[in-house]
């Protein structure tokens, strides 16, 4: 771990993409650190509609290697980090989540039973539209976040990966049958072999606007 600990805002600007990375093991305090504060992400409307497949093996790894076409983030980091959406899990029981919001004192009886019907059509209506993927897909986005900027407090670098065989991937983690499932990223993770240099950003000016697109 890093002896500083870092602000929010210090991590979001020091961390960098890495693509080599030193053999030395992640911890193991340090991993579960880190998926830990993964599942602490929002999600819509609470369903919690991703989950995270961590892999650490040489076996694993291997395998995405080869879903990588020979990345070396996949090859060279002791940690790959699949972050998987679950488009269809609004269909299953949440009694669990309700439960547990009840207990925490977040959510009255009222709330749940509104909620529930309310989360449902929202649902419903997505796979009308088609976006049942996509919703998910964001989710588990957000969790991938939370693990960049968490790994950069605990002197970890990430690299989040494009680039690959979604098949090759899902066989990779045992779910090669599963079309209900969706690959959303992988990460790297692990001890940095390379210093990054920040490359910049467009002037603020060019990306960020006031009420509509494209007014400064």
């Amino acid at each position: 771990m890093t002896s500083k600990i870092l602000s929010v805002a210090e991590a979001i600007r020091t961390r960098r993409t890495v693509r080599h990375y030193r053999p030395d093991p992640v911890s193991a305090t340090d991993l579960e650190a880190l998926l830990d504060l993964a599942i602490e992400a929002p999600t819509s409307w609470n369903l919690q509609d991703r989950a995270i497949v961590a892999i650490t093996s040489e076996a694993g790894r291997a395998g995405l290697v080869r879903a990588t076409g020979g990345q070396p983030q996949a090859r060279e980091a002791p940690v790959m980090l699949v972050f998987v959406a679950e488009p269809e899990s609004w269909r299953e029981d949440h009694t669990d989540v309700y439960d547990q919001a009840r207990g925490n004192g977040a959510w009255s009886e009222e709330f749940v039973a509104m909620f529930a019907t309310a989360s449902r059509e929202f649902q419903d209506d997505l796979a009308r539209r088609g976006l049942l993927r996509e919703y998910a897909v964001k989710d588990a986005m957000i969790a991938a976040t939370y693990v960049m900027l968490a790994a950069t407090e605990l002197g970890l670098a990430t690299a989040p990966m494009n680039g690959w065989d979604e098949a090759k991937v899902k066989q990779t983690i045992g779910i090669g049958d599963r079309d209900d499932l969706a690959v959303a990223l992988l990460m790297a993770v692990g001890h940095p072999a390379e210093r990054r240099r920040h490359p910049g950003r467009r002037a603020r000016e060019r990306t960020v606007f006031r009420e509509a697109y494209g007014r400064g």
